[in-house]
């Protein structure tokens, strides 16, 4: 087994021990491992997508960062059949995408939205 090191925020740590002590799991590392086995496991269905989808995307975002979302949409209006935005409570909004295109776009937008390093949740649901 290799062992890294992991930089966390003080307000994620805290979240992190919440979920830890909230579902039972034995310590941190388990916690995170589980995370990621869910997390390549999410990764290997979207690689299986071929051909033409629909598809769900959300994304939870803080306002400011509404300028990123607008960017990463543009380049994406031959696939965003809807989009839905909704101001929740806290300053965040949820951006709701129903998309019709080939996976590989698909993918790449998801993937966007993922790296941006701002988008506080983003999950695709395959319909």
């Amino acid at each position: 087994m290799t062992i890294i090191s992991l930089s966390l925020k003080e307000d994620f740590l805290k979240e992190v021990d919440r979920i830890q002590k909230e579902l039972g799991f034995s310590g941190r590392s388990e916690l995170i491992r589980a995370g990621l086995r869910m997390m390549i496991a999410d990764s290997k269905e979207k690689e299986k997508l071929v051909g033409r989808i629909n598809s769900i995307l959300l994304v939870v975002h803080n306002q400011k960062y509404e300028d990123i979302v607008t960017e990463i949409m543009h380049e994406f209006e031959d696939i965003i059949n809807t989009q839905i935005h909704s101001h929740l409570k806290g300053g965040n909004c949820l951006e709701v995408f129903i998309l019709d295109g080939d996976a590989v776009k698909v993918k790449r937008l998801v993937g966007l939205f993922q790296t941006s390093g701002k988008m506080d949740y983003v999950k695709l649901i395959i319909i």
